[in-house]
This record gives structure tokens, sequence and C-alpha cells, in this order.
């Protein structure tokens, strides 16, 4: 797990070079910076947030199950930072060669940690009736390789033999945000609420019933621009909807009237939420293409911005230096991480993104202040992360020397 967590810190320094960069692209001091849109959104999907959850899904279900850490699976971290080291060289450079492996490579390692985390439940002795997070990130991981296997094809002309009708992108987008992401974030929920809110969510039961509704609806998601199908988008999106809402619910529900529970981690965490469903609030300008009410093509380019610095960036303040403190320094008293400083500027500049699409005659003032905001939202998350690497790597030295003294 602390290989993961390392090379997610180092994206997450990247990520804030690259949002700076974004935001002084928007006011034309870096104006060649303008057509970096997805290698800045893949430091942080690719980059960050694969590095955690591929680390911490085979942990969580193990430990669910009553078995030992599994070993680390240097195979499976190998292929994937393989992978998304020829991905970020290839996708600037729009070059098939390096995109196709880098593809091929996370393929690989994505089937690996599928089939890992498949067999951790029959390697156990306990009764099969556990409610844990394991079938989502199974579900997750399965949507992850669709998202794959379209967005390698989308620089290599295989959307027509994938028999893709509509937008290939869209069907990439749905496939990571909607199935893989939005699965494995609720399958977090179900694993560490008790541990994050220290206490159980207000209805284990609807647990099953979410996930069902979260698989069903990310399927439509996904088939509705494959098959370039408007009504798909409709149930997809309400079924979608409906079940992060009844999660919300069910994790509000057991902390209303009390206000210590309210960290910044926790408010990042659920008021994130928001900021998944204002794309899908949007969906009917760009399926439908109302262009009298709203710009529904500028929507389509911008709201995946608005999702994953709103939505996707906000929870990662919230879980990842979770995972650091757990990892690095002590397991048991790991809580939330993020602040009410980047809680504040992250939401603020999701709000500054919106507003650009809607005002046009400020939009790049405001699409660069947004990014700018981000940028400073984080580095207190960041400073946060190198104190706990090196409490970590302090604690380890000294367990090291103990050791060497009583020899």
């Amino acid at each position: 797990m602390i290989a993961y967590l390392i090379m997610s810190f180092l994206y997450f320094i990247v990520a804030i070079v690259i949002a700076l960069a974004a935001s002084f692209a928007s006011w034309q001091i870096l104006p060649w910076f303008n057509g970096m849109v997805w290698l800045r959104v893949h430091f942080i999907t690719l980059g960050i947030f694969t590095q955690l959850v591929f680390g911490a899904m085979p942990i969580l279900s193990a430990k669910y199950y009553g078995l030992p850490r599994p070993k680390m699976r240097w195979d499976i971290w190998l292929s994937l930072n393989a992978g998304i080291a020829l991905l970020l060289f290839g996708i600037p450079l729009v070059n098939s060669v390096p995109i196709i492996a880098g593809g091929t490579l996370v393929f690989v390692a994505t089937t690996l940690l599928l089939i890992q985390i498949s067999d951790i439940r029959s390697q156990s002795e306990r009764a099969l009736a556990i409610t844990n997070g394991r079938k989502f990130y199974i579900a997750g991981l399965s949507y992850f390789l669709v998202g794959i296997l379209v967005g390698t094809g989308l620089f290599t002309n295989w959307s027509g033999p994938l028999g893709i009708m509509g937008d290939a992108g869209e069907v990439h987008i749905h496939a990571n945000n909607w199935g893989f992401m939005s699965l494995v974030f609720i399958g977090f929920f179900v694993d560490l609420y008790p541990k994050w809110a220290r206490r159980e969510l207000s209805n284990p039961k609807a647990i099953t019933p979410i996930f069902w509704m979260m698989t069903a609806g990310a399927l439509a998601l996904i088939l509705s621009p494959w098959f370039a199908n408007t009504t798909l988008a409709a149930v997809g999106a309400v079924l979608h909807t409906s079940a992060n809402i009844w999660l919300l619910v069910i994790a509000i529900k057991p902390l209303r009237g009390d206000k210590p529970a309210w960290t910044a981690g926790m408010a990042q965490m659920l008021v994130s939420y928001l900021w998944l469903f204002a794309p899908l609030s949007m969906a009917p300008f760009v399926i439908f293409g109302i262009e009298s009410l709203l710009p529904a093509k500028l929507l389509e380019a911008t709201t995946p911005q608005a999702l994953i610095y709103g939505w996707l960036l906000q929870f990662g303040f919230a879980i990842v230096p979770y995972f650091f403190q757990r990892f690095f320094v002590n397991e048991e008293s790991a809580e939330l991480g993020g602040t009410w400083l980047s809680f504040w500027l992250v939401n603020v500049g999701a709000i500054l993104l919106w507003a650009s699409i809607l005002i046009q005659p400020v939009r790049g003032l405001l699409h660069g202040g947004a990014y700018l905001l981000w940028a400073i939202a984080f580095i207190p998350v960041a400073m946060d992360l190198w104190r706990k690497i090196s409490t970590g790597m302090a604690k380890a030295e000294a367990a090291m020397d103990h050791s060497g003294s009583l020899q």
C-alpha cells in the first residue's frame, strides 16, 4: 500500500502545478497550455485516485472477511504505473503507440486486481453474508475495464468496431465516473463510514438496493452514448441520482444534532456530492441540445472538469489523508483529512467554473479563477500528506534503529 500512496502523493504535487498552469492559460499567460484539459483530468483520475483505490481495495476486502492483509502485488503495481506513465506521455502527443501500450498495461493491472478481489471471499471461513464494499469494488473495476477499452480506442479509431453509435468520449467518461469511481467511493462508504463517523449508517439494509440501482444506472449511462439512446440516459440519471441521494440520507441521518461530527473532512466528503448531481441535472441540456436556454456544447466540454474538481477532488481531500494516516502513521487513530480552507476554496472554485459557463463576457476570468482556487486548495492538503509521510518514515527509521540495537 505504501508504494501506491507514494505514487499518489507525487501525482498530487503534479496536479497542483497543472491546475495553476490551467489558471494561467485561461488568463492568456500560458496560452499554449489550453489544450491540456484531458491531461490534467487524468493526473487526478488515473494518477491520484487509481493509485489509492488499487492499494486500498484488497486490504479492505480481506479485513472484512477475517483474512490477513494481502501481500503487495508488485506485478499489479508495476503494470498500473508503467501504463499510466505511457498514457500520460502519449495523450498530449496523440501518439497511438504509447497510448495502446499504456492502455493495455492498465487493463492488465485492473484484470489482475479484479481476480485478486474476486478470490478473497472464497478464501474466507466466515459466513458469506458479510455486508461490505467488495461487490462495489468488483462492479467498479468491471466498468473501469470498459472505460480503459473505449478510452484507448479514442485515439485508435476503435469506436466503429466496438459498435459505438454515439460519442465514444462520453462512453469513456461515463464508464470511469458513473461506473468506476462512483461505485468504488460507495464501497469506501460501506467499509469505512463506521470508522469515519464512529457510528453505523442509519440503514445498512439499504446497501444492497443502492448497489443494484448504482450498477444498473451506470450501465444505462454508459449504453446511452454507446447506442445514441436518450431514454437510457434519462433512466440511468434517475437511478444513479436516486441511489446517491439514498446513500447521503443514511450517511447524514446519524450525524444530525452532533456538531463535533461535522469535521472538515466529513463536510468535504458529503458536500462533494452536490457537484456530482450538478452534471446529472444538466443532462437534458446536453442530451436534447437545448441551446436556447443553456450553451449545451460548452456544458458538455466543461462539466467533466467541474465533476472532477468539485466532486472527485473534494472527496479525495477527505479520504487521501485518511489512508496516509492509516498506513504511514497509526492505523487505528486515522481520521478523515482536509481543512476548512480547502473546503471553501474547492467549492467556490466549482461555483466559479459553473458561472464561467453562463457568463460569457468574463468566461476566461472566471475559469482561470476557479483553477487558481483549486491550486491553492491543494496546498494545505499536500502539506498534511507530507507531514504524515515524514512521521511514518521517522517511525520506521526509529524501529529499525531499535531493532539494530537489540542485535
